[in-house]
């Protein structure tokens, strides 16, 4: 899985650069010679339409936004098939929602699709379908979603390719800076300095591609950060970047999306022993553990489990509505189903639907 960034592919005066395409297709063309299947998560559709449009700079504001991702989509797609067809390779395009990569029903189909291009031959070329967004144009800068159709398509590794060659001790401009070659675990970062954001054709920064490759590598896969300018070099196993070691095992993309990705919608404050059976014993949250409630939400929708101190120890989707959690505050099942009936019989929060932060 290869993600590159709107500034890797355009000019500084933010009209797309077809000497990067070029360079960057014919990178990932030679790894597909050697056998090896590529999944491009590509930036750019929105940059690629500024100057078709007369536009001098990315746009603030949703509409012309999505004005310039329409437009610039297909000039972008265009370049990467008419590159790729010169290597022989046939690119499909794929474009997703938040959606696409969370809710399981559509999660199955993108997969589906997604192998069938592989299974064919087929390039997927991925970028956030920004024309349709409703909330917020990007998903992360392309980044987050990269790390997650990573998992989508079992990827053994997660390449993030930008204008920023590697993580660096301190600002890249700062004397004395050394590039860090390797990260094991996140306590490698203290005390690097991720203040360096993106261009101004992109959305991102340092900040967006650390999440994306801590949403990797707690999958079990393996994340490269580095240069555009280097992607061959990156490809080929060599020197170059900050490599992120993979740190745990695969889990189901909900849970990738509730720890990374989702937005809570309140939060349940719980006692001290509560804490420790859904961190410590991975059990479900029942109503005798909570003790307090806030914020407006409705079930199945996404909440934090906070402790007695004030901290998130983890996020769920929850089962009651806001409305309905504070008669039964302290109360055990048991009493509930009792006096409330059996649809009080129900967890608050699912082990299944529960991840530990």
């Amino acid at each position: 899985m290869v993600k590159v960034g709107s500034s890797s592919l355009t000019s500084p005066d933010g009209r797309l650069d077809l000497e990067r395409v070029a360079r960057l297709v014919d990178a990932l063309a030679g790894v597909r010679q050697q056998g090896r299947e590529v999944v491009l998560v590509s930036s750019g559709a929105i940059a690629a339409g500024l100057a078709p449009l007369g536009l001098r700079r990315r746009p603030r504001d949703l509409a012309t936004q999505q004005a310039a991702a329409a437009v610039g989509q297909g000039l972008l797609v265009e370049q990467y098939m008419q590159r790729f067809a010169r290597h022989g390779i046939t690119v499909g395009q794929v474009l997703l929602t938040v959606e696409d990569v969370t809710v399981q029903s559509k999660y199955r189909n993108a997969y589906r699709t997604a192998a069938k291009l592989l299974e064919l031959g087929v390039l997927p070329i991925v970028n956030e379908n920004d024309t349709v967004a409703t909330k917020e144009i990007r998903f992360g800068d392309n980044d987050r979603l990269a790390a997650l159709v990573a998992h989508l398509v079992h990827a053994e590794a997660l390449v993030l390719l930008s204008d920023v060659p590697a993580l660096y001790t301190a600002h890249p401009e700062t004397p004395g800076a050394e590039r860090v070659p390797d990260v094991a675990d996140a306590g490698a970062l203290t005390g690097v300095d991720i203040s360096r954001r993106g261009s101004a054709v992109g959305t991102g920064g340092m900040v967006t591609k650390l999440e994306a490759a801590r949403i990797a590598t707690s999958a079990g896969i393996p994340t490269l950060l580095g240069a555009a300018d280097d992607a061959a070099a990156a490809l080929a196993g060599q020197d170059v970047g900050t490599a992120f070691a993979a740190t745990g095992r695969r889990r189901p993309t909900r849970l990738l999306w509730l720890a990374h990705v989702s937005d809570a919608q309140g939060s349940l404050v719980l006692d001290a022993g509560a804490v420790r059976a859904v961190t410590q014993r991975k059990a479900s949250l029942l109503p005798a553990g909570i003790t307090d409630v806030h914020g407006s939400f409705t079930a199945g929708e996404p909440v934090d489990l906070v402790g007695p101190d004030g901290a998130v120890v983890a996020r769920g989707l929850v089962s009651y509505d806001a409305a309905d959690l504070p008669q039964m505050i302290g109360h055990r099942t048991g009493e509930l189903v009792e006096e409330h009936g059996a649809e009080y019989a129900r967890v608050v929060v699912h082990r299944d639907a529960l991840v530990v932060l």
